[in-house]
Formats: structure tokens, sequence, C-alpha cells
């Protein structure tokens, strides 16, 4: 299956989002960087991402195969594919590789200088990565390949993007954490892509 031009402009929008989130981890520090992102923006942002953050809940893969199935049955195979491997990438790096990773409101500091949303429960541990912004990313990805449309690529960006900003907002996850889901994503989708394609060919 060949690469479309729109999947190659979403990876690279995600890869460079990635690369400035890494970047002012290095050149700020994880936490203060995590501090600037975190800012209280007030009570509707505050209910926005309450609600944003499901964009990137393991629901969403029950849409995408069930759409899948009905209307494009002949690419349910990669959409299986991406499904199992950013699980199997993001879940292995939270419990396998990285279980002792802390989330914000782990680290030993005041706790009153992170904002917080009512309601959210504050997680502790297994932040690397993100897996919230790995589905949210893998979606967006997969999306760009198989409905190859700008408004696919402009829309499904910001609803990505806004995805895992919510997991900094929230206070669940650290920018390095969200970056790490993001290129997690890319590698799904790409490695999804070169699996389908040599299955097809057998």
């Amino acid at each position: 299956m060949q690469v479309s031009t729109h999947f190659k402009q979403a990876a690279t929008a995600t890869l460079l989002t990635a690369g400035l989130l890494f970047a002012g981890t290095y050149l700020m520090g994880k936490y203060p960087f995590f501090l600037l992102l975190n800012g209280n923006g007030g009570s509707w942002l505050d209910e926005l991402f309450k609600w944003w953050t499901y964009l990137g809940d393991g629901i969403i893969w029950v849409v995408a195969v069930v759409a899948t199935f009905y209307y494009r049955r002949n690419k349910l195979l990669l959409v299986l594919l991406c499904l199992i491997i950013s699980t199997l990438l993001s879940q292995g790096g939270k419990h396998l590789l990285f279980p002792d990773a802390l989330r914000p409101s782990a680290v030993p500091v005041e706790l009153p200088a992170i904002h917080t949303v009512p309601g959210v429960e504050l997680h502790t541990s297994q932040s690397f990565p993100s897996g919230h912004t790995t589905t949210a990313f893998t979606i967006f990805l997969l999306a760009c390949q198989l409905i190859p449309h700008r408004w696919t690529l402009l829309g499904g960006y910001l609803l990505a993007a806004g995805a895992g900003y919510s997991r900094i907002y929230l206070a669940q996850h650290f920018p390095s954490d969200v970056a790490a889901g993001m290129l997690v994503g890319i590698f799904t989708v790409s490695i999804s892509i070169y699996i389908e394609s040599k299955t097809k060919k057998k």
C-alpha cells in the first residue's frame, strides 16, 4: 500500500510538534515547562479539556474498528494492526520499560503549583508515554492515510493536538510524555502500513 501524501504531511506536523515539546523540556526543564503549559485557563477550559481528553480514550478504537468494518472493510487489517501495535508500545512502555515514571502530581514539589481540574482523578505513576496521546495521534495519522483530504489533515491535527494538550492541562502527563505518544503514533501507523502491504503481496 502506497503511503499517501496527506499521511506524510501529518507525520511531519506530528514530528515537528513532538520536537518542540522535547526542546521545551530540554531548555526549560521537565517540571518548569509542564507548569508553563499547565496554567489555569478558567472554568470553561477546565470543562472543555475534561471532555476533549476522551478523544484519546480506548473507546475511540471501538468506533474506528466498527466504522472500518462497515465502510472500508478492505482496510480492517490496517486498523487492527494500528490498534494492536499502538497498545503494545504504549502499554509496554508504561508497564515494562518505564513503570516508575512519575506523573506531575507525584513529583515532590508543592502541589498547589499545579493547576488541577475538579472531578479529574490524578494518577501518580506509569507516565511515559501518554497512552491517550498515542491513541489520538495514531487515529489521526491513520485517518490521513485512509481519508486523504485536507480537512482530515487540518481538523484531525487540531483534534489530536487538543487531546494531547489536555493530558498536560489536566495534570496527567508531562510534555515529554505527550511527545513520546506522538512518536509512537507515527511509528505505529508507518509499520502497520508496511506490514499490511507485505501481507497483501503474499
